[in-house]
């Protein structure tokens, strides 16, 4: 057999295999109108804001939301990327108050930032010129509790589920570190890691975001009332 039969063949990697195929989609997609242009971060955040009052108040807006289904299938523009958790009990579009086409959402338990996460909020802001992305973490997120209680009990998890709390345990770590409401504190950190790291995202993110055409903020959808909160940088 010849060497060259017999030598591993490299293929591209995961990312740019997926980057690639998004970018053919977006190729596809119908041109952008004028009122599809792309919103500034902080007209996207305001957006936001009074979406949440209405969900907080009960007066979400009633929607029909098969009105715009045909202009949706052939294109999408979200004016906001948000990266939840997979908690069952935290929904960004009711949370928002937003429908079908209007948020871009990536879920994680934990919420933090992946390289598939980060891949997809790289396609969110490249090809769908979103302008804005959110770190939404949210209160008795039970996967950083998980992550505390690793680190201060020396918790063992069967499974992924490791790897996964690796990534919260920095925030873990700082909250113990500081002791007082640890579980708060620690849901808090874990959302300003995700915005430090996506606001430092090379190549694609970082640069934006230093230019001011994406911002990269981080709140907390608090359970109990609806309320999401911004998160204070450290």
């Amino acid at each position: 057999m010849c060497e060259t039969c017999r030598s591993p063949v490299r293929g591209p990697s995961r990312r740019s295999l997926l980057l690639g195929g998004l970018a053919a989609l977006a190729a596809g997609t119908v041109p952008l109108r004028a009122e599809d242009a792309a919103i500034a971060p902080d007209a996207a955040w305001q957006r936001l804001v009074e979406g949440n009052d209405r969900y907080v108040a009960g007066t979400r807006r009633l929607a029909d939301f098969s009105i715009g289904r045909a202009q949706r299938a052939l294109t999408q523009r979200p004016f906001a990327a948000i990266l939840s958790c997979a908690d069952s009990r935290v929904s960004p579009e009711l949370a928002f108050d937003q429908g079908p086409g209007d948020l871009f959402v990536v879920r994680v338990a934990g919420n933090f930032v992946s390289d598939d996460g980060l891949a997809s909020l790289e396609y969110a802001v490249n090809f769908l010129e979103t302008r804005l992305i959110v770190v939404l973490g949210h209160s008795s997120c039970g996967a950083v509790d998980a992550a505390i209680k690793m680190v201060r009990d020396q918790l063992e998890l069967p499974g992924h589920l490791p790897e996964m709390l690796r990534e919260i345990k920095p925030a873990a770590e700082t909250a113990l570190a500081g002791g007082g409401d640890v579980l708060n504190t620690a849901i808090a950190e874990n959302v300003r890691l995700g915005v430090d790291r996506l606001a430092t995202a090379e190549p694609i993110i970082a640069g934006l975001a230093a230019a001011g055409q994406v911002k990269v903020i981080g709140g907390v959808y608090d359970l109990a009332t609806g309320r999401v909160n911004l998160v204070s940088p450290a």
